[in-house]
């Protein structure tokens, strides 16, 4: 992949980038699931990773069949995902304060582009107090497609008036950097519950173990022209 010099912005996902949530998440799916009466719920997590409500209620019905009482199973984890965290709280990945404020000072424009509602999303960005670092936001039900298409990260870009080209997509999820890389972005991958695959390699400009290892390593560059691939997680991304 051949990546534009100069970066003016950077695009994040939220869940499992910027907060340790999906693990609350998956503890929410288990505890509705079980309460239902459907075993092992939390497990189907690794197959929705990325999706919108609409991905994630039409693979609960692939799966499960018509009968799968979606409503009732969301409104459940909702409910069991804000008990976990007002008695744990929602913790924010290690590094990310410190990226978004090296983010301003270098003053590279800042969006989010994220399946989560919109309610949702924004409620944890302002009780975490990082909302206001963001210039632009795109939520799950501002978009007709979910990822792996690009329109998430086409509208991302479009919201702090940035060249795909020339934006940095920070994901977690397979989902995700396919979207980020249709869209024509700059792929950087962070996992978290999933590892990329070759195919998922073949896509990412990067790919680093932490936020911390982002700034350092890449951001700092203020230049990421090339040809190359960084890996800092041990082995290359590809050949």
């Amino acid at each position: 992949m051949i990546v534009g010099s100069g970066i003016e912005g950077i695009v994040f996902v939220v869940d499992r980038l910027l907060f340790d949530s999906e693990r609350i998440v998956q503890r929410s799916w288990e505890d509705a699931g079980n309460e239902l009466g459907i075993r092992h719920m939390g497990s189907h997590i690794y197959h929705t990773l990325g999706m919108n409500v609409v991905g994630r209620n039409e693979y609960f019905l692939r799966v499960f069949g018509p009968d799968f009482p979606a409503e009732e199973f969301a409104g459940r984890t909702r409910v069991r995902f804000r008990e976990i965290v007002e008695e744990e709280g929602l913790p924010i990945k290690p590094g990310v304060l410190e990226l978004l404020e090296y983010g301003k000072s270098r003053g590279y424009k800042m969006s989010v582009a994220t399946s989560s509602r919109s309610g949702y999303a924004i409620h944890n960005l302002e009780e975490a107090g990082i909302y206001r670092y963001f210039d632009g936001a795109i939520f799950g039900d501002m978009v007709h497609l979910a990822k792996p298409d690009p329109e998430i990260y086409l509208k991302a870009c479009e919201a702090i008036k940035t060249r795909p080209e020339c934006s940095i997509a920070l994901e977690d999820a397979p989902a995700g950097i396919r979207s980020a890389y249709a869209a024509g972005m700059i792929p950087v991958m962070i996992p978290d519950l999933v590892e990329p695959d070759e195919e998922i390699k073949d896509m990412l400009y990067a790919c680093v173990p932490t936020l911390t290892d982002l700034k350092q390593f890449i951001l700092v560059g203020e230049d990421i022209s090339g040809e190359q691939q960084i890996c800092l997680s041990g082995s290359a991304i590809s050949d």
